[in-house]
């Protein structure tokens, strides 16, 4: 697929536009400098649309977009459990956690942890965090967007890669999370436009004279395996997507993990107004899920017809691409370029956040930098030079693993939950009992973690090299749901035969309330409706 001079110049004219709006919505008002709450938290200001907007661009990358149309390639619509089942925890983090987040000014999920348990097991899982994020996701968000980008352009992988990896940090290095949170309007709309066209030429093209309805009529014909939410014992994809486990098993695990304690996600509402601010944002981006699958599945099962001898499943995405006539070829393609830069400027900026309140601060004996009401402007913009170094460092090293981690896998957005599956169940272990049951101590805490970690290396350890035949065989979500009860009773074991004081706990629930409002109410019943509607259909 070639892109004609139209096509480039829309994306040239995207690129430079989206760039001079960062710049634009970072500027400061005449004579006050960039502190670390400015930064980090977009000087808490974030109002509902720039928050949804944003936990849907973070979310929604190229190891979604081409992951996934590549996984409904092979597997078909039980892939979009992901998507729906997310706007359903959306509402969960929106009632229970915000609450306890924000009335405890918490601004790092490292820092949650220090308040309710201790030092140790901030430091620890600090550290972890900007490893699974430089390594795994910030990896695996340039690798399947340099696919994506030579698909389309004909370039060099290693070279898109770069470009898209440069672009994203000089995007938000000057206004870090503001420059993200405050465009990502922008590039969800061209996302979601981007993504509808392409559902809507490939449904032509299927349905011919019948058009956009019939099309789907006659690929649900032709692919009728390609329709099924849950997937029987007897399906060739049981183990990566195993039947109920979608709705009541180890699924939950991972959204918890992912919408609730996890930093580049939840950041956005930290960085919330208010309360009820941040939760109009999440069910904004409830809303917005629910749609996904249409723009990001279905365009990968209508590769199965239109598509079918494709060497690799993550090839769906861009083949369906070359269905767009010239100038709206550009148009998609900046929407998909769009999405992949603000995911990578969102776990960049993250990443930063983590170093250098968490790490840099504590460890130079600078806890007092990170007070967002200092009055040493020297200090916070230390910070903010810290910050940006660190941004720098961390796309660097992504640029340089993504190949020899990433290169020899045909569906990255699987291995993405694979093995993020080894440490979610104890994330969501340590996180839940530490917002709700006060007896949970620090060495139950780590020990959860720890166990997580370990029981899935059992289970996933090939039986080739020594491990266990029958464990290997287990569903990683079904392990996930099994790791995490498994980490709970032992974290809870711990937590009782060594209590701590209780003074060691400072995380407050005086003046939390979990009563939300009439339009939060009436908005959450929509989506389980919508939800109990998209299942009953497609079971």
């Amino acid at each position: 697929m070639n892109l004609s001079s139209v096509d480039i110049a829309v994306v040239i004219a995207y690129g430079i536009g989206i760039f001079v709006l960062a710049q634009w919505v970072s500027r400061e008002k005449a004579g006050h400098k960039t502190d670390s709450n400015d930064y980090f938290l977009a000087s808490k200001t974030l109002p509902w649309w720039a928050i949804g907007a944003s936990l849907i661009a973070a979310n929604i990358s190229a190891e979604q977009i081409v992951g996934m149309s590549g996984s409904g390639y092979v597997i078909g619509l039980a892939i979009a459990s992901y998507e729906w089942m997310a706007a359903l925890t959306l509402l969960i983090v929106g009632k229970y956690f915000l609450p306890i987040f924000l009335a405890n000014q918490i601004y790092t999920m490292p820092q949650f942890l220090e308040q309710r348990f201790g030092p140790t097991i901030r430091t620890v899982m600090a550290i972890f965090w900007l490893a699974l994020y430089i390594f795994v996701n910030l990896t695996s968000i340039l690798w399947l967007g340099s696919i994506a980008v030579t698909s389309v352009a004909g370039i060099n992988q290693d070279l898109a890669l770069l470009g898209l990896g440069s672009f994203a940090l000089l995007y938000q290095l000057r206004g870090g999370l503001k420059a993200v949170a405050l465009t990502d309007i922008v590039q969800v709309t061209l996302l979601v436009l981007g993504g509808l066209v392409i559902s809507y030429l490939s449904l032509s093209k299927i349905g011919g004279d019948a058009g956009v309805l019939g099309g789907f009529a006659e690929l649900t014909r032709r692919a009728p395996d390609h329709f099924d939410m849950i997937l029987s014992p007897d399906s060739p994809h049981y183990k990566q997507l195993p039947g109920l486990a979608v709705l009541i098993g180890g699924m939950w695990i991972a959204n918890l993990s992912y919408w609730g304690f996890n930093q580049y996600i939840i950041q956005r509402a930290l960085a919330a107004k208010n309360l009820q601010e941040a939760q109009r944002g999440v069910v904004f981006a409830g809303f917005l899920k629910l749609l996904m699958p249409v723009i990001i599945v279905l365009p990968g099962i209508a590769a199965v017809v239109l598509e079918p001898d494709l060497s690799k499943p993550d090839e769906a995405y861009p083949a369906m691409m070359s269905l767009l006539p010239v100038g709206l070829l550009g148009l998609v393609f900046a929407a998909l370029i769009a999405a992949i830069i603000a995911s990578t400027a969102s776990k960049i900026n993250s990443i930063a956040t983590i170093f250098t309140l968490d790490i840099y601060a504590k460890f130079k004996d600078a806890k007092s930098l990170a007070a967002h009401d200092t009055d040493d402007s020297a200090q916070q913009a230390h910070l903010v030079l810290v910050g940006r170094i660190a941004a720098t460092i961390a796309i660097i090293l992504a640029m340089l693993t993504a190949r020899p981690l990433l290169g020899s896998l045909d569906q990255a957005f699987q291995y993405i939950q694979e093995f993020s599956g080894f440490v979610t169940p104890g994330i969501t272990v340590i996180f839940l009992l530490g917002l709700f049951w006060r007896g949970a101590t620090e060495a139950g805490a780590l020990t959860g973690a720890v166990a997580s970690v370990v029981l899935s290396f059992v289970f996933w350890f090939p039986a080739e090299m020594g491990g266990v035949e029958a464990l290997n065989a287990v569903p990683f979500m079904n392990r996930m749901m099994i790791v995490f009860f498994a980490s709970l009773a032992l974290a809870v074991a711990v937590s009782l035969v060594r209590p701590a004081q209780i003074e060691g706990n400072l995380i407050r629930m005086d003046g939390v309330s979990f009563a939300t409002t009439a339009g939060f109410n009436i908005a959450g019943v929509a989506i389980i409706a919508i939800l109990l509607a998209l299942y009953a259909t497609w079971w």
